[in-house]
């Protein structure tokens, strides 16, 4: 059965003829006539008396409301395929890590607005392995995420390199490890520390990292908030590993402190696993964050608008620049 024989069924019983029908369909009558012959072998009946007045018949009459309908919800489907097209998404949901979320979209969210105004942004602020989840759910168009072991196994994901950033130790102002300009792995290792959630990647990154290492991770509380990460370590020893990004708040208040890591210098690069993402840049632990999407998105105006202005924002951003 092929949506044109419905069609041209609904044509003849819209018409009262074959005739008619073929010139509403315009093809020929032969083609309307083969049509319908091709439809009642498939359905093993005959739906139109031939007569002077073409009429349906029973079987005939018990397929017109589902022809209708299913004719109704393909011409549906063609015109929403064909705003998809032309740019017509009526939404655009994004999920990015806190970080971007906070500093680095508003610009982007600005701009995607006055030049999609029918397409309405939905963002959300999510750790790394719940906005692939989602993604990959199709709940989302776009994940802005700290590359993670979790995108390896996706043939079907589209990543975007974005950025890399140094990660360093947040602390109160008063600490004792403030003495430090660049604070040793060891004496780190010595201090109760806050981190991520599960599902975060910061979560992961840093408790591989320790494992590495051969130290210790004295990890005493998990948050999801960056307001809650300085809240906490401002008020005694404990610390905390954060990127830049999350940083930049942390930077204009006199109670809190940063520091950069030292790493060994026999430390090795190899020692790092490729899933954890660590690399060693500036004898400092970074991480990457990628954009990601599937590639049949990637044909939807909005969606590669947004990209573009993304890759565009992400890539002149003097804040991030500093840290790479």
């Amino acid at each position: 059965m092929r949506i044109e024989q419905l069609q041209a069924f609904l044509a003849i019983t819209e018409t009262g003829n074959f005739g008619q029908a073929a010139k509403s369909c315009a093809v020929t009558q032969s083609t309307i006539s083969r049509q319908i012959r091709a439809l009642e072998e498939d359905l093993g009946l005959t739906l139109f008396h031939r007569s002077a007045q073409t009429r349906l018949t029973i079987g005939g009459e018990k397929l017109l409301p589902r022809a209708q309908r299913i004719c109704q919800e393909w011409t549906k489907a063609v015109k929403e395929c064909s705003d998809l097209i032309e740019g017509k998404q009526p939404e655009l949901c994004v999920a990015a890590i806190h970080s971007v979320c906070a500093y680095y979209l508003p610009p982007v969210l600005q701009q995607f607005c006055q030049d999609f105004p029918q397409t309405q942004l939905r963002v959300t602020a999510l750790g790394s392995d719940r906005a692939i989840k989602v993604l990959k759910d199709g709940l989302i168009d776009i994940a802005i995420v700290m590359h993670n072991d979790l995108l390896g196994n996706s043939p079907d994901l589209e990543i975007f390199p974005l950025y890399s950033e140094k990660i360093s130790v947040l602390m109160a102002a008063d600490h004792p490890l403030t003495k430090y300009d660049q604070i040793p792995l060891a004496k780190l290792a010595n201090y109760p520390q806050v981190v991520f959630k599960d599902g975060y990647g910061m979560q992961r990154l840093v408790h591989e990292w320790f494992n590495k290492q051969k130290l210790e991770l004295k990890t005493v509380m998990e948050l999801n908030s960056l307001d809650a990460f300085r809240g906490v370590v401002r008020q005694g020893n404990i610390v905390a590993l954060l990127p830049q990004g999350a940083l930049i708040e942390a930077t204009k208040d006199q109670d809190l402190a940063i520091r950069p890591i030292t790493i060994p210098s026999n430390t090795e690069s190899s020692s790092f696993s490729e899933e954890s993402q660590s690399d060693l840049q500036s004898n400092s632990l970074t991480r990457e964050v990628v954009m990601v999407t599937t590639a049949d998105r990637l044909s939807i105006p909005p969606i590669a608008h947004f990209f573009k202005l993304v890759r565009i924002q992400l890539y002149n951003s003097d804040s991030i620049n500093t840290s790479n």
